[in-house]
């Protein structure tokens, strides 16, 4: 028989049984920081109909949709978790309690051209706060709140939630009468950590923007000061109408962030923050480890106007962000941020000598596990020699041992890895052993 290369596809990832609970690990500390701010689980389809996934979609996106045919009906893979929560807000409006506080954290796709920190299918973590007709500025601080407690509890070192008001750019080129041209400039500078300020201005003077204009938008890109004395440049910098409704919305923000008692440290006012997306239109969020710039935001969203406007006539006004996990995941281990230390969950390996003593041993098994003790048993008809190399590869740090003069005194040998050590215990002496 032929054999098949066992091979995956570019661009996705598959990890070994240590990495793979290191992942796990991140996934379930993400989720329990969720829950603590009031967020409910959601788990949406992966397949979608196109005709409703793609009601918003062009350009760059819709060509890298997996999209296929099943009979008849045009399907599609999600790219992303917040067109599904459009049009899951939209159809079940009516059995949702606003604002609605919603986490996903679930795998999309986009069939993008693999390369470094890229993939096809990857792990979003998302957070969203979706409201009726209105949703208060406050939520905009409870955004960045959760994240500086995420982040503080992943241990990954210093990092800064940078925070920006998409209304004060666009107020600002407004009163420089370029508001037609916003969203390219807005994407434009949005690149001047990666392509610095004279690349920034040549674009920008590419893009039919005036000299006199470009040295304006670069000087207001440059704003210095604590994040107070920043405040009070802005407000003095134009009385544009849309400009100062962002600079009074940042100062909501930042104002309850200390009420949150987030560390003053680990955010800051950046006036260079614009994110790419069209869709958002007032606080927006990026969010960097201080001592590895180049990887670049790790966690970023922002407030939109109407998450729903292509499914419903309901004003649905939105918060949200987002960690691109598996990508995050694979950085921090290039960087040497974060290492696998376990290749097993099991705390202890119960040995039998022969299965005559098995209803004995699943006892014992079962006693642990009640008690909360993960408890793996070694069944293969193995020499002593290859049962402890097991649970030695595994990093399981004890080992059970029962043979029959175990069985006899209702004991067990409660064996060591590290230290070697070895003793005879009741099942109720190695749970006291397991949990002190």
């Amino acid at each position: 028989m032929k054999k098949v290369e066992p091979r995956i596809l570019s661009g996705f990832m598959e990890l070994l049984p240590s990495d793979q609970i290191l992942f796990n690990r991140m996934v379930d500390t993400i989720r329990t920081t969720y829950e603590e701010f009031g967020f409910l689980p959601l788990d949406t389809p992966t397949i979608e109909l196109s005709e409703v996934l793609l009601a918003k979609a062009g350009g760059e996106t819709e060509k890298q949709i997996y999209r296929f045919l099943k009979g008849d009906t045009d399907l599609s893979l999600r790219f992303d978790l917040t067109v599904p929560l459009a049009r899951y807000v939209s159809a079940h409006y009516n059995d949702l309690v606003f604002p609605f506080k919603r986490y996903q954290i679930s795998k999309v796709f986009r069939g993008e051209r693999p390369q470094k920190g890229r993939f096809r299918e990857f792990y979003q973590c998302d957070i969203d706060i979706i409201g009726n007709e209105s949703l208060d500025f406050i939520y905009d601080a409870e955004i960045p709140t959760v994240i500086y407690h995420l982040f503080q509890k992943l241990n990954l070192g210093k990092f800064t939630i940078r925070i920006n008001n998409r209304k004060v750019l666009n107020g600002f080129f407004k009163s420089l009468a370029l508001e037609e041209k916003a969203t390219d400039i807005l994407r434009i500078i949005d690149k001047i950590e990666k392509i610095g300020e004279e690349a920034v201005s040549q674009e920008l003077k590419e893009l039919g923007v005036e000299e006199e204009a470009v040295t304006k938008i670069l000087a207001f890109l440059k704003i210095e000061g604590t994040t107070e004395e920043k405040l009070e440049a802005l407000k003095n910098l134009s009385e544009e109408e849309t400009f100062q409704a962002g600079v009074q919305e940042l100062e909501i923000v930042f104002r309850a962030l200390k009420d949150f008692q987030v560390d003053e440290n680990y955010y800051t006012l950046d006036l260079t923050i614009a994110r790419g997306l069209d869709y958002y239109t007032g606080t927006v969020y990026e969010t960097r480890l201080d001592d590895y710039p180049s990887l670049g935001s790790i966690c970023s969203g922002g407030r939109y106007e109407n998450l729903t406007e292509y499914y419903t006539d309901q004003h649905l006004p939105g918060i949200g962000i987002s960690i691109g996990l598996t990508r995050l995941f694979s950085q921090l281990k290039e960087v040497g941020l974060i290492s696998s230390l376990e290749n097993s969950l099991s705390q202890v390996l119960i040995v039998p000598m022969d299965k005559e003593n098995n209803g004995f041993v699943l006892e014992i098994a079962n006693y642990l596990r009640e008690n909360g003790i993960k408890t793996d048993v070694y069944y293969q008809e193995k020499g002593m020699k290859q049962k402890m190399k097991y649970a030695d590869r595994l990093g399981i740090p004890y080992v059970l041992i029962i043979g029959e003069n175990e069985v006899q005194e209702g004991k067990v040998a409660f064996k060591d890895l590290k230290t070697g050590n070895q003793e005879l215990l009741t099942k109720e002496e190695v749970l006291k052993q397991l949990t002190k």
